[in-house]
Formats: C-alpha cells, structure tokens, sequence
C-alpha cells in the first residue's frame, strides 16, 4: 500500500480496478483547511491523462509493472513480433498496444514489454535511437540565421523536423520520448 502523501513521480498504483501512473503531484497547504496532493496521473493502460487531488492520508495499492527486455523481430499485418532474448520466444503484440514511440524502432532493436499480471500493455523503445535519414530536401548554404528546420523521413518511416545541414543518408540520434532530433550520431 502507498499512501497518497508519498506520490512520487513515475509511482504506480491501483486506483478505482485501474492501473495508473504518477506524472506530476504537488503538495499543497492552504492557508486555511486541510493539506491535499494535486496530482496528474495517467492510466497506464489505456493512456489517458487524468488530473484530482488525493487527501495525503489515503491509501491505494500499490502496482508493479513488469519490465522484460525483448528484441523487435518483425511485423507482420497487425501484429508484431517480439523475442524473448533469454527464452527465444516469440512474443505477438498488437499494433494498437505499441504507442507513438514505436515508430523509431527497428528490426532487431531491443525494448523493454510492459505488463501487468500477465497483461502485455505497451512496449518502451530507448530512450535514444540511432536512425538513417532515407529522405530529406538538401539544405541552402547560409539559410541558418535561425533554428530552422525541415523534415526528414527516417529508415522506420516516421517523419521529424532536423536541422537544415542534415542530409539524406545521415545517421541522427532521436529521442523516442518525444520525437525530437538531438544530433549527429
């Protein structure tokens, strides 16, 4: 059991039959009244984002989300396959489970598969991957008196905003959580 006065972010827990997770919590004490935790949390399975305040001295129980690394080995239709690095097996998961930060990962990249009592619920690519850039228009010399950008359509196919000097057939580091373009690898 965790008590709402310890919400920490990235805390895990059971709330109302659901699994949840902690991305933001404040406490707060009024001038006047009793102290409450404003808090965001979000529903780890189905992914929407909820904000309530919780009284400190409430109690809830506590979820432990399995964390297993797997291997990305192939798609096929829908589904995608994932491989057990230990066990060799393969693992199917259902294109609506994987979330927006799939789309920088490629075959044979590790990732870590999140479930629940069993329950596959999503995958976590890298934090940071390496990727070719497969097209790009060609940067304008001296175009670079601002931070100015241009998309660039990568080897897994989703598409970002890069630098103007990024060229097709660069390797560029991403970050999977959110999309951006860091550097040069």
């Amino acid at each position: 059991m965790i008590s709402a006065g310890d919400f920490r972010n990235g805390i895990t827990f059971e709330l109302d039959g659901q699994v949840v997770q902690v991305i933001e919590f404040q406490h707060v004490k009024p001038g006047k009244g009793a102290a409450f935790v404003r808090t965001k949390y979000k529903n780890v399975i189905t992914g929407s984002v909820v904000e309530r305040s919780f009284n400190p001295s409430d109690k809830y129980p506590t979820a432990f989300i399995e964390r297993k690394d797997m291997e990305f080995s192939y798609s096929d239709g829908d589904l995608y396959y994932f491989m057990d690095t230990e066990t060799y097996e393969m693992l199917p998961i259902n294109k609506d489970m994987l979330g927006p930060a799939f789309q920088f990962v490629k075959e044979n990249m590790p990732v870590k598969v999140l479930s629940y009592k069993g329950n596959v619920f999503g995958i976590e690519p890298p934090n940071f991957v390496e990727l070719q850039v497969t097209q790009t228009d060609p940067g304008f010399k001296g175009n670079t008196a601002t931070n100015a950008t241009k998309p660039a359509t990568l080897e897994t196919g989703a598409e970002i905003k890069v630098p103007l000097f990024i060229n097709e057939g660069d390797m560029i580091r991403v970050d999977t959580r959110t999309g951006e373009y860091m550097e040069r690898a």
